[in-house]
């Protein structure tokens, strides 16, 4: 049967930039195993296939694949899934559109509000379902440097030291000097499973406080080698994870925080992600991830 998907650009304004994703709009009757043949075969860093939702009010029920496994939440899936079924559901708009799209996942229902303007990339904004928590884990700083191809000297900056948190999904985050340093970080691949893996969140946001653009807070890039990801452009997942970092380390005052986050300029696919983190009584109260979403393709699988 032929079965409708789309093919978006998220966390950019410009087609073949940002993080490519795949959307499967008409999923039922696909096995678990079919659904990861399907993401391998579209080889992006994530495909999305789209259900029927489970409770009222929903919009749909969404499962993730990475190339090598299912994820229970990500949030360039989540931008791009909600962008596309706006746009399905609004069709084509005269001014300024809003709605709101209720998106089953893993971690549970995540309420997206998203805003449609004619000729332009969509933006989607979401609640983080589940605030960040610190996993507590020992990081050999010495380890983790060798496994990215660098020096011990390059890693931390300020306060920053390693740590892991997760808001849906663990990573561990390294912080580095500035861009001359995170240029360089590769994956070593024959060193990333003891430094990495072994009890440790294996994908690594390396990030540095040194920006290309003016108007972003931090730089960063990821790799996931055991996702099937050597590098991701834009990873809104362990951004929303990172305001557990911002927290832990540079204290923010009482208020709301937008933290633009550049991601993807080394890979060519640059990307922005919009990290809004409120603060109630030296606590994190909220976090947000925003970002825009354009159709890059639509066709029919044959499957």
């Amino acid at each position: 049967m032929a079965r409708r998907y789309a093919v978006l650009d998220v966390f950019t304004d410009t087609a073949l930039s940002g993080n490519g994703l795949a959307v499967v709009l008409d999923s039922e009757g696909l096995s678990d195993e079919r659904m990861q043949q399907i993401a391998r075969g579209f080889n992006l860093s994530e495909t999305v296939f789209v259900l029927p939702p489970t409770g009222v009010g929903h919009t749909a029920k969404v499962r993730i694949f990475t190339p090598a496994r299912e994820l229970p939440f990500a949030g360039h899936p989540t931008v791009g899934t909600a962008v596309l079924l706006a746009t399905r559901k609004l069709g084509d708009v005269a001014g300024q559109c809003d709605a709101m799209i209720v998106l089953e996942e893993g971690v549970g229902p995540v309420r997206c509000g998203v805003v449609l303007h004619p000729g332009a990339a969509g933006y989607a904004e979401f609640d983080v379902p589940r605030k960040p928590e610190e996993v507590v884990t020992a990081i050999d700083k010495e380890a983790v440097a060798a496994a990215l191809g660098l020096l011990p000297r390059e890693i931390g900056f300020e306060n920053h030291v390693p740590t892991a948190y997760d808001a849906g999904v663990p990573y561990t985050f390294v912080p580095v000097h500035g861009l001359d340093v995170i240029a360089r970080a590769r994956p070593v691949r024959e060193l990333w499973k003891s430094a990495i893996t072994d009890g440790r969140p294996s994908p690594v946001f390396v990030y540095c406080r040194e920006t290309v653009k003016h108007d972003a807070a931090f730089h960063a890039r990821m790799f996931s080698p055991e996702f099937g990801i050597d590098e991701d452009p834009a990873t809104g997942s362990a951004a929303a994870a990172f305001a557990g970092v911002v927290q832990r380390f540079d204290a923010p005052t009482d208020g709301r925080h937008v933290l633009p986050i550049e991601q993807g300029i080394e890979m060519g696919r640059p990307s922005l992600i919009r990290l809004e983190i409120e603060v109630e009584g030296g606590a994190l109260r909220a976090v947000r991830i925003g970002g825009h979403a354009v159709l890059v393709a639509e066709g029919d699988l044959h499957l």
